[in-house]
């Protein structure tokens, strides 16, 4: 990941715009999400674990969002289509 990306303001809305999205949708089957929810709350839940990372747990949460956004658009190209009624929901 380039740096000047992970400091965008621009890439960062695009984030905050898409994840609640992503994490809300029908087409994106529940594996996936998982993949960011366990290891978001582990982190917040059991900081103890890692005592010297100099990150903090919204740095991680963060980090976690920008990763998760990328997978899904890489992995659904069509959730970022304008007609998502077309896509049937995964069952």
């Amino acid at each position: 990941m380039k740096w000047r990306k992970l400091l965008s303001l621009r890439r960062w809305s695009h984030v905050f715009k898409r994840i609640f999205k992503y994490l809300s949708s029908p087409h994106v089957p529940i594996g996936d999400k998982l993949l960011f929810f366990i290891p978001a709350v582990l982190y917040w839940v059991l900081p103890d674990i890692m005592p010297f990372m100099p990150i903090d747990d919204i740095g991680v949460t963060m980090l976690l969002m920008n990763w998760f956004v990328g997978r899904i658009e890489r992995k659904y190209p069509e959730l970022n289509s304008d007609n998502p009624q077309r896509i049937p929901p995964v069952r």
